[in-house]
């Protein structure tokens, strides 16, 4: 059974504390999805666009605005995870 409390402590023993460990696990989590997500967002807008091609700009445009406000919050999240000690 995987045990996630003896990973941590694992990860205290080289960083330091379980903190630094959690901060470690949340950030790796923070860019995961965010190029999940703006990666969904790339194929959506692109199935869009070839569906209705006389909505491009909007759809562009949308889409643009949207991977802008994952990138801010996911910089939001890295800087968060980073004050984890």
């Amino acid at each position: 059974m995987f045990n996630m409390l003896a990973l941590l402590q694992d990860t205290a023993g080289i960083t330091g504390d379980v903190g630094a460990g959690l901060a470690v696990i949340g950030a790796a989590g923070v860019v995961i999805g965010a190029g999940l997500g703006i990666g969904r967002i790339g194929g959506q807008m692109a199935d869009a666009m070839a569906r209705q091609p006389e909505a491009a700009d909007q759809i562009q445009t949308g889409s643009i605005i949207l991977a802008a406000l994952i990138e801010g919050a996911a910089l939001f999240a890295l800087v968060i995870a980073g004050f984890i000690k």
